[in-house]
């Protein structure tokens, strides 16, 4: 396993997480999209918060089940906390994850080109 050191673009938020990263998520949904995100998920033992809780907010929309957080000065998104899926989802095939979805894009050093993607269509949820 890595550890990878993360930053929004200010540097006011910083976190790492281990992981071998093997994929980026690139997810069609409304906000993603206009975002441009690209994330990894990464559980919730092997992410670790750096700097102050107090230097985030958060943002909740839709059903309200998940939360995405971004950086009070710069305004990036560095992670958000996925929704549960619901049993809908789950009856469908969804695997429930609890851990944390990491934008890539805050990584230090990584090649974003290199690593395969993996279409997520949020925006038939």
């Amino acid at each position: 396993m890595e550890t990878h050191f993360c930053s929004c673009h200010c540097g006011l938020v910083q976190f790492e997480f281990e992981a071998q990263i093997d994929n980026v998520r690139e997810c069609n949904c409304s906000i993603c999209s206009v975002r441009g995100t690209l994330n990894f998920r990464v559980p919730t033992d092997s992410f670790r918060l750096i700097s102050s809780p107090s230097n985030l907010s958060q943002y909740k929309w839709g059903s309200r089940t998940a939360t995405d957080y971004f950086c009070n000065n710069c305004g990036v998104m560095p992670f958000r906390k996925p929704s549960y899926p619901t049993k809908r989802e789950i009856a469908n095939g969804m695997v429930p994850f609890t851990g944390w979805a990491v934008n890539l894009r805050c990584v230090k050093g990584i090649d974003l080109s290199s690593l395969p993607v993996v279409h997520i269509d949020g925006a038939a949820l």
